[in-house]
């Protein structure tokens, strides 16, 4: 048998099938070490009597599936119709959806198990996950519990690196299942979204706890890139993801993405870079001017624009009553999300809406297009974040950060500084573990390609991660 601690998602459901384990002992065992490890604040809710009800019916051949007797976790702003969906916000606190967000319910069709909804930054506004709602409260990274896990997915990053789960879901808008993949030595995929319809390739429209319709994603995480292709193959109806061969995969590193970084960060990087180059693939040093600038054209103006309307549409959607968007605002616990919904009760960006979606938006796409198209690239290569994990602030959830000894900086724009852009183009974007620091903080490396090219991202993804290897556990 597999130890499960270690095994991938195929290896654990490969020893369901044989009868080497079953599947309540599994989710059992899933159950217990979160009980155990609930210092780490990753989740909001464990579904223990549901969780061992779905196994039995596994081990009783009632519940089939290629994702049979899997135990997963789910970022609670996805609707789930037998849990409450918190938005980790307390005027949502016991808000249950009538039904499954799309992904999940084609999760838990294929036989997965989930065993509770993790914690998230407060409405997914953040990337530290330090949520001062009182009933949730901050997420704490494994391998050091005095700092951020990254976000807004850090509950599901936080139970996949602390081995409670192999995988689970998360959502991205900037680079909440990215940035926490990073932090925690996890993987997290951002599928494409492009300009939304058939370029998207989860549809989960009204059904998770929206910031903005142009730029959210539900997104597999995971201990492995197989993990995640596993369950994308699952929620996509696609061909499992297989390893693409290094040699002569083009990989553009722009200059502005290795720019300023931390120098544990770096160093790890550029040692990951030389590896890849020794297998084959060709690193394409060229820049993408203007792309950073482009990019603040876009991004806060459509994120803090588009819940106006936005969240209404889902509390309808979901069969949510008596709550509106003003209860939501008036409710916020975290300072630095009640300054978000400051701006956006405000509407705040509502004059520059218009110009952001038709004319910023294109012009970043169009960077992004000629960058990758002019140079013959298979995708852009980069470190996830400029910096390893931050220490908590538990006075305002996400305050400053300096970069080897600099100025301080705000956190939150210091850590989506790589994954932003990309997801304000809606492209794919798929993070994986690079290395540890000296400090044994683990850093992540980040493949973004053009729309519609997650499956090479995950086949390059496996290779990558043959090559670079997986993440030690941490010391819990």
């Amino acid at each position: 048998m597999a130890d499960t601690n270690e095994a991938t998602a195929a290896e654990i459901l490969a020893d369901i099938r044989n009868g080497k384990v079953t599947a309540v002992s599994l989710v059992e065992a899933a159950l217990d070490r979160a009980e155990r490890l609930k210092h780490l604040n990753a989740f909001i809710v464990l579904n223990r009597d549901a969780a061992l009800a779905a196994a039995r019916e596994v081990d009783a051949g009632k519940r089939t599936g290629v994702l049979a007797g899997l135990p997963i976790v789910v970022k609670d702003n996805i609707n789930t119709s037998d849990l409450p969906t918190s938005g980790g916000t307390p005027a949502l606190q016991h808000a249950r959806p009538k039904r499954n967000a799309p992904s999940l319910q084609k999760l838990l069709d294929a036989g997965a198990v989930v065993i509770g909804k993790t914690n998230l930054h407060e409405l997914a506004f953040g990337i530290t996950s330090t949520n001062l709602a009182p009933f949730a409260g901050p997420v704490r990274n494994p391998y050091d519990t005095n700092r951020i896990p990254g976000g807004s997915s850090g509950g599901t990053s936080a139970a996949i690196a602390a081995r409670i789960a192999t995988c689970g879901l998360g959502s991205d808008t900037g680079g909440s299942t990215r940035v926490p993949a990073a932090l925690t030595g996890t993987v997290g995929l951002r599928p494409s979204v492009g300009n939304g319809g058939a370029e998207r390739r989860y549809h989960d429209d009204n059904q998770v706890v929206p910031i903005s319709h142009t730029r959210d994603t539900v997104g597999p995480m995971g201990r492995t890139v197989a993990d995640v292709a596993l369950l994308d193959a699952v929620i996509s109806g696609s061909l499992l993801a297989t390893p693409i061969l290094l040699r002569g995969v083009r990989l553009g590193i722009p200059a502005c993405f290795w720019s300023g970084l931390d120098r544990g960060v770096e160093a790890v990087a550029r040692a990951a870079c030389a590896r890849l180059a020794a297998a084959g693939a060709v690193l394409v040093d060229v820049d993408m001017p203007g792309l950073f600038e482009q990019n603040d054209k876009v991004s806060f103006v459509v994120a803090l624009h588009e819940p106006i309307a936005d969240i209404p549409a889902w509390l309808a959607a979901s069969g949510i009553d008596g709550i509106a968007l003003s209860d939501i605002a008036a409710g916020v616990a975290s300072p630095d999300v009640i300054g978000a919904f400051g701006a956006i009760t405000a509407d705040a960006f509502g004059a520059a809406y218009d110009d952001a979606i038709k004319v910023q938006r294109p012009a970043l796409q169009a960077i992004y297009a000629a960058y990758l198209r002019d140079n013959k690239l298979d995708a852009i290569l980069f470190p996830t974040t400029i910096a390893p994990a931050p220490v908590i602030d538990e006075k305002t959830g996400s305050g400053e950060m300096s970069v080897n000894g600099g100025d301080p900086a705000p956190t939150f724009g210091t850590m989506i500084r790589n994954t932003d852009p990309g997801s304000n183009a809606g492209l794919p974007g798929l993070s994986l573990y690079a290395g540890m620091t000296p400090g044994g903080l683990p850093v992540g490396l980040e493949l973004d390609g053009p729309v519609g090219s997650d499956a090479k991202l995950l086949g390059l993804g496996l290779s990558i991660e043959a090559i670079l290897g997986r993440a030690p556990p941490p010391k819990l």
